[in-house]
């Protein structure tokens, strides 16, 4: 397979106090790789990070063979990267169908835009139904599906999502697990997710790293993952 995303070495935090030490990874292209970790292991932080959000003190960063070290934060969707931060981002006061075309206002083929669109609206069905209805009028799981619909309509080839099922009932959760299954199988496309619901990550994922402190603690196939006890009660907590 090809590595889409290297990370060598990667050194981050906030002002003088780094969070994360050290962090190796390697995400191959049509991969889901679930990171996980207790809260305060520096997971979200680590999606900022590789989304620009956070500039690294040391380590590196390699995109389809680009530095993202030197790409400017406004620059990543461009670059084919869509950043789904934990909150799920909807811009509230837009209606779903004002939200859903942002994501693709950066876009000089249009034409392809407004097919994109349209298949956001056939995969969330919905949102096709509430389109003129404000993000605030919008239920958590909808709300998800939004955030998520948006980044699509970018055609992104690398997602990074954190917490996709915060706060969401169990079946909406097995609704979105089940989606970035079919995406990856259907489009190609690479998850990098950041996710507390243990279970739910490792059953769609194709491997997964363990964060502890701002350390990756061990990287393996999600297979791997779920059937290592010892590792399992350590450190993710079933």
């Amino acid at each position: 397979m090809t590595k889409l995303l290297e990370v060598e070495g990667l050194t981050a935090g906030y002002g003088a106090a780094p969070v994360l030490h050290d962090i190796e990874l390697t995400v191959e292209q049509g991969q889901i790789v679930a990171v996980m970790g207790a809260n305060g292991a520096g997971k979200t932080t680590l999606l900022r990070t590789l989304s620009g959000l956070v500039k690294p003190t040391a380590g590196k960063i390699v995109y389809d063979g680009a530095d993202l070290r030197a790409i400017k934060v406004e620059h990543m969707v461009r670059r084919g990267i869509a950043h789904v931060p934990e909150g799920r981002g909807v811009v509230t006061e837009l209606t779903v169908d004002e939200n859903l075309r942002l994501g693709g206002l950066w876009r000089s083929d249009k034409a392809d835009a407004r097919k994109a669109l349209d298949e956001v609206y056939e995969l969330f069905e919905p949102l096709a139904r509430r389109k003129r209805h404000a993000g605030h009028q919008l239920s958590g799981g909808e709300r998800q599906m939004l955030a998520l619909g948006r980044a699509l309509v970018g055609r992104p080839r690398l997602m990074l999502l954190d917490e996709p099922s915060l706060g969401l009932a169990p079946k909406v959760i097995a609704q979105i697990m089940a989606l970035l299954r079919d995406l990856r199988d259907r489009t190609g496309l690479t998850v990098l997710l950041v996710e507390q619901n243990v279970r739910s990550a490792l059953s769609i994922a194709d491997a997964g790293v363990v964060m502890s402190l701002g350390r990756v603690v061990t990287r393996n196939s999600a297979e791997t993952l779920r059937t290592d006890d010892d590792l399992r009660h350590a450190y993710l907590g079933f």
